[in-house]
C-alpha cells in the first residue's frame, strides 16, 4: 500500500524546506533508514531519512524547489502502484489550504501571535519538533540542561522518544535556558512549548502565562466545547492587542474558576481528584503537577509501600510511552494480518551444557546458551531460507543473508536489535554484539540502523525461568523462535531412566509463507546443530 512522505519539520521554526538534492530516482527501491534527500532548513541542511520501504514511485518536490512543511514530499509503495487518486487527492488539498484561515476559526486560535512587545527579541521560543514524518507526538527521554544553564548553538538540549526511536535533539540558538515546557517522562504534541532561551535575567513570567492559557484553550477544545471558544472568536479577533482580558473573557464564558495546568487536570481526573480541594503552588495559586502528586487526602492507610485513602478505590495510571504505541501498533499489526500457526519441541541439552563449559575455558572467552542457539538458528536457516522470508502480497522473497534480530526487554517496552550476517559470525563475535546492543538498548543508545533488516528472530525468556510461551512475529519476518528455560528432569534412554536436561523451543510461522512441513523441517535442522554442537564449529 502507497505512504506519502510529507515534507519534514526538522527544526522547531521550520516553516518550509527546500529540497537540495535527492539521493533516490522514481523507480528506485527504498529501504527503511536510506538517506532520501537533503532537505534545507531555516537553520542548515539536514539529511532525510525514509521510515518505510518500497519502491519511489513520485516525487513532489523537485531539487531546488521549496514547500511548506507537511507538503506532499514523495510517494513510496509497490512497483507498478496506481498513485493518481493519492496525487489528485494532494493537489486539491493544496487548493484548500489557501482558504484555511478564513473556514478554520480554530487555526486562527493556533496561529495567534503570542510573543508580547515588551519582551527581548532574543527570547526564542523553542517547540516539540517533528522529528519524524509520522510524529505526532514526542516524550523527554532526558534533559541535559537545567534551566539557568547557559546554551551554545549545537549544544545537546535533550533525548527526545518519538514513534520511531529515541533522538538527540540540539539547540539551534545561543543563550541562557530560561524556561523548560515539558518535564522529563511527560509527552506533549508537536509544537508545544519545549523551552525558552534567551538572555540572562529576562523577565518572561507574562510571555510563559500567555502560553499556558493557549495551552488550556486547545484543552477546552479537545474536551467537545470548540462551539463555545468559536462563540468568542469573533470578539477575539476584535482585541488582539488586549490578549489576557480576552482570555478572561473566554474563561468567564466557560465557568472556568480553578486554576490548574492542563496535565494537573489531566492527573487529577484520572485519579479522581476534586481540584476544590487543592491549594496550588505554582504562580497566582495555579494548580501544578507536584500539587497532585503531594496530595494525600484524608484518612490513609499504607497499601503496598503506599498510602491511599481508606476505602477509595486505587489504581496507578501513566501515558503510554511512544516505544509502546509503537509496540502495541506493529504488533496488532502483525496478530491480525499474519496467520499464525505454533510447532513446538524438545531438544537435549546435555551436549549443550558440556560443550560451553569446554568452550569457556578458552582464554577471555565467554559465551552464552542463548548464543548457541542464536548461532544454531543462523546456519540451519542457511539450509531452510523459505523460512528466512518476507510475505509480500505479489510474491515471497526467500533471503539468503541472514541477520538474526534479538529480542531485548527493556523498562519501555522490546527492542530487536540486529546480528547482520550472523551465519559468518563467531560464537564470541555473536556474545559480544549481543551483550553490546543490550547494554546500549537499556540506556537508549542504539541507533535506528541498528535495530532494522531483520530476517528471523529469537526471543528467550529462559533466565527468567519460564519453561515454554509463544511470540508473536516480528514482521516482515515470517517466524520467531521463543526459548524457554533450560530444565533438569527424568529422561528415557537406552530403555533407562536417567536424569538429562531440556530445553523447549517454539517456532511462530506465519502460514502464508512457511508451511507446517518447512517449518518442521527447519526444526529437525536446528535439533542437529543444537544436540550436536561440534557442527557449529565445522
Amino acid at each position: 500500500m502507497a505512504e506519502k512522505i510529507n515534507m519534514p519539520r526538522l527544526s522547531d521554526t521550520m516553516e518550509e524546506g527546500t529540497v537540495a538534492k535527492w539521493f533516490k530516482k522514481v523507480g528506485d527501491s527504498i529501504k527503511e533508514g536510506d538517506i532520501l534527500a537533503e532537505i534545507e532548513t531555516d537553520k542548515a541542511t539536514m539529511e532525510f531519512e525514509s521510515f518505510n520501504e518500497g519502491v519511489l514511485l513520485y516525487i513532489g518536490i523537485k531539487e531546488g524547489e521549496t514547500a511548506a512543511v507537511d507538503s506532499l514530499l514523495a510517494i513510496l509503495g509497490e512497483k507498478g502502484e496506481d498513485i493518481s487518486k493519492l496525487i489528485e487527492k494532494n493537489k486539491g488539498n493544496n487548493k484548500e489550504n489557501t482558504t484555511e484561515l478564513e473556514d478554520n476559526p480554530e487555526k486562527k486560535i493556533d496561529d495567534l501571535e503570542l510573543l508580547p512587545s515588551s519582551i527581548s527579541r532574543n527570547v526564542e521560543i523553542i517547540t516539540m519538533p517533528r522529528l519524524s514524518d509520522t510524529m505526532e507526538e514526542g516524550r523527554v527521554a532526558k534533559w541535559f540542561k537545567k534551566v539557568g544553564d547557559q546554551v551554545k548553538e549545537g549544544d545537546v538540549l535533550a533525548e527526545i522518544e518519538t514513534d520511531k526511536a529515541t533522538m538527540e535533539f540540539e539547540s539551534f540558538y545561543s543563550g541562557t535556558l530560561l524556561y523548560i515546557g515539558i518535564k522529563e517522562g511527560e509527552s506533549s504534541p508537536v509544537e508545544s512549548t519545549l523551552a525558552i532561551i534567551g538572555d540572562k535575567d529576562t523577565d518572561i513570567s507574562d510571555l510563559i502565562n500567555k502560553t499556558l492559557i493557549k495551552e488550556d484553550i486547545n484543552e477546552i477544545k479537545n474536551a467537545n466545547i470548540e462551539q463555545v471558544v468559536d462563540d468568542n472568536i469573533d470578539n477575539y479577533e476584535k482585541n488582539k492587542d488586549n490578549y489576557a482580558e480576552e482570555s478572561a473573557l473566554i474563561y468567564n464564558n466557560l465557568s472556568i474558576r480553578i486554576k490548574a495546568s492542563p496535565l494537573a487536570k489531566k492527573m487529577a481526573s484520572e485519579k479522581g481528584i476534586d481540584l476544590n480541594k487543592i491549594k496550588g503552588s505554582g504562580g497566582n495559586g495555579r494548580i501544578i503537577k507536584r500539587d497532585i502528586d503531594s496530595y494525600k487526602g484524608s484518612s490513609m492507610l499504607l497499601n503496598d509501600g503506599k498510602s491511599i485513602s481508606v476505602g477509595e478505590e486505587s489504581s496507578k495510571s501513566f501515558p503510554n510511552s511512544q516505544m509502546r504505541k509503537l509496540i502495541a501498533k506493529r504488533l496488532s499489526e502483525s496478530k491480525f494480518s499474519a496467520p499464525h500457526y505454533y510447532l513446538g519441541v524438545e531438544f537435549n541439552m546435555d551436549n549443550v551444557i558440556a560443550f560451553r563449559e569446554q568452550y569457556n575455558t578458552l582464554p577471555e572467552t565467554k559465551i552464552s546458551f542463548n548464543d548457541i542457539i542464536v548461532k544454531a538458528c543462523a546456519m540451519a536457516l542457511k539450509k531452510h531460507p523459505e523460512v528466512n522470508s518476507i510475505w509480500q502480497e505479489d510474491k515471497i522473497s526467500q533471503n539468503y543473508h541472514v541477520h538474526i534480530g534479538v529480542a531485548v526487554a527493556i523498562e519501555e517496552g522490546l527492542v530487536v536489535p540486529v546480528i547482520k550476517f550472523t551465519d559468518e559470525k563467531t560464537l564470541p563475535e555473536i556474545g559480544s554484539l549481543v551483550k553490546d546492543y543490550a547494554s546500549r538498548a537499556r540506556n537508549k543508545k542504539l541507533k535506528p540502523d541498528e535495530m532494522e533488516g531483520s530476517t528471523f528472530t529469537v526471543s528467550n525468556l529462559g533466565m527468567f525461568d519460564i519453561q515454554e510461551f509463544t511470540s508473536i512475529i516480528n514482521q516482515p519476518n515470517s517466524a520467531i523462535l521463543s526459548v524457554g528455560s533450560i530444565e533438569e528432569k527424568p529422561l528415557v534412554k537406552s530403555g533407562k531412566i536417567v536424569i538429562g536436561n531440556t530445553i523447549k523451543l517454539t517456532l511462530a510461522c506465519d502460514h502464508r509463507a512457511v508451511d507446517g512441513v518447512t517449518g518442521s523441517k527447519f526444526l529437525q535442522t536446528l535439533r542437529s546443530y543444537i544436540e550436536n554442537p561440534i557442527t557449529l564449529l565445522v
